[in-house]
């Protein structure tokens, strides 16, 4: 049994449950290597654990998942499927994810009326705060796949911005040089933007030419083998004014000092400080309104955070970004991002792009 299920187990052992089910996308992949659409997972103490999911999928259990006992939801449905087994094995009392389980199907677990049922939250995804090494190179090896785009994207705007390019061609070209690279998905709708509308921390790429004196913030990432990356950049296009590299200089320093003072033992708000505190010793504490970054794994947003309000004390082995950013409306903004992974004494880097100010001829 995969040592993932074991820790499972022990949790719950250790709260009197019988068993638990999973049904959470994420959740269901971490633990047992599964990574279709439509499955559920229950987990018990002493059986065989059992996946659930439909015929398009039997196969592919077969191949992903060798220690799980597949059964065939068939006309029972997935939760009717996963009930059958439950009470076939007589459990009484069974833990299920709160946080991922809709009130409709809460109505219906209610009707198995022989069984306890047991809210939970986070436990899982707890165990996926610490990554393991198979996980980190996973990890490194989405972002190094983003590094690849950042080299190409750059001689692309180059030789083409001048004949209109726009943001959603660099979107485009971005996420074709991942796919070519081993990505087999984005790891979020992918963010190009220039000009005024840099200052859209989360802007959505549209028809607009890039310009000059324009900023252009390009934040993206990529999945490979289930685990995603994260990264941003930022340019101008032919020329950078003072203003432009003030704000870039401003936010390169607030990164440099968060990545060299980040290390595990620190809680995430302590870290965040270090680039908060420099921003707004600069004047533009008002416009870095978003937390200093988050976990990254299997899925692009995980816990814990690098932000105002994170007591959590980060552990070794936690993969999370630092992306401190100014945006200032009617201007533009400025992000640098890079993913990086906690140990004892600092971290360790897993993006590799240039940071220096590039400018775009």
């Amino acid at each position: 049994m995969n040592n993932r299920v074991q820790k499972l187990q022990v949790y719950i052992k250790e709260n009197g449950l019988d068993a638990m089910i999973i049904g959470s996308e994420a959740n269901r992949m971490y633990l047992s290597g599964f990574t279709g659409s439509n499955a559920m997972l229950l987990i018990t103490l002493n059986e065989t654990p059992v996946i659930v999911t439909d015929f398009r999928y039997l196969e592919q259990v077969a191949n992903q998942c060798p220690d799980f006992k597949c059964v065939d939801q068939k006309q029972k449905g997935l939760l009717g499927a996963v009930l059958a087994e439950a009470e076939a094995m007589n459990l009484k009392k069974i833990g299920f994810e709160s946080e991922h389980v809709s009130f409709s199907t809460y109505e219906e677990l209610q009707k198995a009326n022989s069984i306890t049922w047991v809210p939970t939250k986070g436990v899982i995804e707890r165990f996926r705060q610490i990554k393991e090494e198979a996980e980190l190179e996973k990890l490194a090896k989405a972002e190094s796949i983003g590094d690849l785009a950042f080299r190409a994207i750059v001689p692309f705007i180059e030789a083409r911005w001048k004949d209109g390019l726009t943001e959603n061609e660099v979107a485009l070209e971005i996420e074709r040089v991942m796919r070519q690279n081993g990505a087999t998905a984005t790891s979020f709708s992918t963010i190009v933007a220039s000009g005024a509308k840099s200052s859209l921390p989360h802007a959505v790429p549209g028809d607009e030419p890039l310009k000059k004196g324009d900023f252009v913030v390009m934040d993206f990432g990529c999945v490979y083998e289930g685990y995603c990356s994260d990264m941003t950049r930022t340019v101008v296009i032919g020329e950078a004014s003072e203003k432009h590299k003030e704000i870039y200089e401003t936010v390169l320093e607030a990164q440099k000092r968060a990545l060299e003072g980040a290390k595990a033992g620190l809680k995430g708000k302590e870290v965040d400080a270090m680039a908060r505190d420099y921003i707004k010793d600069k004047g533009y504490g008002d416009y870095f309104g978003h937390g200093l970054g988050h976990s990254v794994g299997i899925e692009i947003h995980e816990n814990p955070r690098f932000s105002m309000a994170e007591e959590q004390v980060i552990e070794e082995g936690m993969v999370i970004t630092v992306e401190p950013g100014i945006y200032l409306p009617g201007f533009g903004g400025v992000r640098i991002e890079d993913m990086v992974v906690v140990t004892k004494d600092g971290i360790k880097n897993f993006t590799h792009s240039p940071k220096e100010l590039i400018i775009i001829n």
